[in-house]
């Protein structure tokens, strides 16, 4: 089956991308959350992910401008299906600490890499860190999205630069500068074995792959999970559309809070005739982010910098009033058509 991948919706003002760099090219083998290309708008540059497994088919060309929504690119997922039935299951060797083994010693010495904020615009100085993909010790795979920055023009995913484990420096919320240090990833072991037989590595192998396979079905993308947190709604407790189920932005859109129960909502209208409060009506508080910090400061100075200003003119009508009254039946009479004012209004711009 194939899945074509469309640019998402980056800024409420951008209509428009231009596909700036290819990561990968047609027939290459791209894995879900891989960074297949770069796009740039008017505002900001970021990076898409890829959907899914598949093998990938080049659509739009470097330099093209495409709209939001438009295709770029396919995804061919049978063959990826294919290629990781006959490839052997793989273990990074951060995640299986085995003593006295070569291949896995090296990885654990290697020292923790810093990963920075990246320049993502020319007038961009600094960003915050919205949301957490990771937690403080996950592992995390090279080009995997740990968190999302947003900027006061954009809201991007930041990619891990290489596998290991995560060690979070910059809290969500936090505004780090372009170049700031928001994590650290290390190559130590997040596994500790003193078995080296072949049992125990499949063992691990397998619990890797549940583990994958859980998230993969709750996995949700970044623009539908802010929508079913602005709905109050548990990703969880909803089915996504998109593949391997995959929540997207439709799915979000139309998912809905459960209905409460005929006994809960019982007590409710006992008390209907009483004063309602404000927790009651949901209300709730959030942090403004940077873009509608920007509208808010912007809309303002343009209030205030604008000059407000309404002029009137004042006309007697009262002569062409008496004038129009005078001959009004004359000259229906005579022309065969009523005398208004507009008749007037458009001699005295002739004359002018």
């Amino acid at each position: 089956m194939a899945i074509d991948m469309k640019v998402p919706p980056v800024g409420e003002s951008i209509t428009e991308v231009t596909l700036s760099a290819w990561k990968k090219k047609t027939g290459d083998t791209v894995h879900r959350d891989e960074i297949i290309c770069e796009l740039e708008s008017d505002k900001a540059t970021f990076e898409l992910p890829a959907e899914a497994d598949g093998v990938i088919t080049v659509i739009a060309k470097e330099g093209d401008i495409i709209p939001i929504g438009g295709k770029i690119c396919s995804i061919e997922t049978s063959n990826s299906t294919k290629i990781e039935e006959k490839a052997p299951v793989e273990i990074p060797a951060a995640e299986v600490k085995i003593e006295n083994t070569a291949t896995v010693q090296p990885a654990q010495n290697k020292a923790a890499v810093e990963i920075k904020i990246p320049a993502v615009g020319e007038s961009i100085t600094e960003v915050t860190i919205a949301n957490w993909s990771k937690k403080e010790g996950d592992l995390v795979k090279m080009d995997e999205v740990i968190c999302e920055l947003e900027s006061d023009k954009a809201t991007f995913e930041l990619p891990a630069e290489v596998a290991g484990v995560l060690h979070i420096v910059a809290q969500k919320g936090a505004v780090v500068p372009i170049g700031g240090v928001v994590a650290t990833i290390s190559g130590g072991s997040a596994v500790s074995m003193q078995d080296k037989t072949a049992p125990v590595i499949a063992a691990v192998a397998e619990n890797k792959i549940a583990q994958t396979d859980t998230q993969a079905a709750v996995h949700t993308s970044p623009l539908a999970a802010n929508i079913l947190a602005e709905k109050g709604i548990d990703p969880t407790t909803i089915s996504g559309t998109g593949p391997g189920g995959r929540i997207t932005k439709e799915d979000a859109l139309l998912a809905s809070k459960a209905p409460v129960s005929a006994v809960v909502a019982a007590p409710a209208v006992a008390v209907s005739n009483s004063p309602i409060s404000s927790e009651i009506r949901g209300q709730r508080r959030e942090k403004m982010s940077s873009l509608r910090k920007t509208v808010a400061r912007r809309l303002v100075a343009v209030k205030n910098e604008t000059a407000m200003l309404t002029t009137f003119n004042e006309v007697d009508m009262k002569p062409i009033m008496d004038l129009r009254a005078l001959y009004k039946e004359k000259f229906k009479e005579k022309h065969g058509v009523g005398l208004g004012f507009m008749s007037f209004f458009t001699k005295a711009a002739c004359v002018a």
